[in-house]
């Protein structure tokens, strides 16, 4: 039996599709993301945050695993950040895990990509509730979030 999902990285979640997900990643990560069988990795958050990892390209280079850096301001997504997610998660070979700090980007677009893809609304609405709800949010950081998923 190969290794078991890290679930105590930061909000992990693994798909049906067999994509994995997270917040960030700390410096052990990317070996144990390899053991796993992932062989790319899509950061959708900014280098200059506080809890990006450093290094990050390099680290996962080192243990044979690509990466494609998309990053995303938080008070600021955008659909072309969406089909660019699209396009990273179409030319990766082989497994894929997408993150970025808290896993709030990653659930939102994915959530998009899931209806763009035909899975019914009530079942993507829940892969990103279990994690981030942003049209039932509140918080000022959740309006640019709730303003792209409702335009959906």
């Amino acid at each position: 039996m190969g290794a078991a999902d890290p679930s105590d990285i930061r909000n992990w979640q693994r798909r049906p599709d067999g994509i994995t997900t997270s917040g960030k990643l700390e410096p052990g990560d990317p070996a144990r993301l390899a053991a796993i069988g992932v062989q790319h990795v899509v950061n959708l958050a900014l280098d200059e945050h506080p809890e990006a990892l450093p290094g990050e390209a390099e680290l996962l280079a080192a243990v044979g695993i690509g990466y494609t850096h998309i990053p995303v301001p938080f008070d600021a997504p955008t659909s072309e950040h969406v089909a660019r997610l699209r396009d990273a998660i179409a030319a990766a070979d082989g497994p894929i895990h997408v993150h970025c700090i808290m896993n709030y980007r990653v659930t939102a677009f994915m959530y998009l990509l899931d209806l763009e893809g035909g899975t019914p609304e009530p079942e993507a609405r829940g892969r990103m509730t279990a994690v981030w709800n942003p049209p039932e949010s509140d918080e000022p950081a959740a309006r640019p979030w709730k303003r792209l998923i409702l335009k959906s």
